[in-house]
């Protein structure tokens, strides 16, 4: 009890510090997968995400599906609800993070990345291969 109080009067003080940013929460890209994106948990001044939900979580013989295009063959079993998709985001301002990497378990292949809450309301997530981007915006999950 007297825990929760100190932290929620240093919450208090310090304002914003506490808050929770503007890109927290549940968004889905347009793949039929739903991100949850949050405070990493060994790094809480930096942004993670996971995948929370697919619209098709099991392949064609009824298992949930894997990681099976990672590059590391020891990951492969992974399944891909609850596979860490976004990771080490930095904060540059409120609603927006720089310097992380999103996983495309797709290809296996892992991007230098940022993303910014636009001003309609979606998440801005691009990723880039040298000077190559690609952009998506993703909707609040309801």
């Amino acid at each position: 009890m007297r825990l929760a109080l100190a932290l929620a009067s240093f919450c208090l003080v310090a304002g914003q510090a506490c808050a929770a940013d503007p890109v927290e929460g549940d968004w889905m890209p347009d793949s039929g997968t739903k991100v949850h994106v949050a405070p990493c948990a060994a790094h809480p001044d930096q942004m993670c995400g996971t995948i929370v939900w697919l619209k098709n979580p099991n392949d064609k013989s009824g298992q949930p599906q894997r990681d099976t295009s990672n590059p590391d063959p020891t990951l492969r079993g992974r399944t891909l609800v609850g596979l860490p998709f976004i990771r080490d985001f930095h904060r540059a301002e409120p609603g927006r993070w720089t310097g992380g990497k999103i996983y495309d378990p797709d290809s296996g292949k892992t991007y230098d990345s940022k993303m910014q809450l636009g001003p309609d309301g979606t998440l801005k997530v691009s990723g880039c291969v040298l000077v190559f981007c690609q952009a998506q915006s993703w909707r609040r999950a309801p």
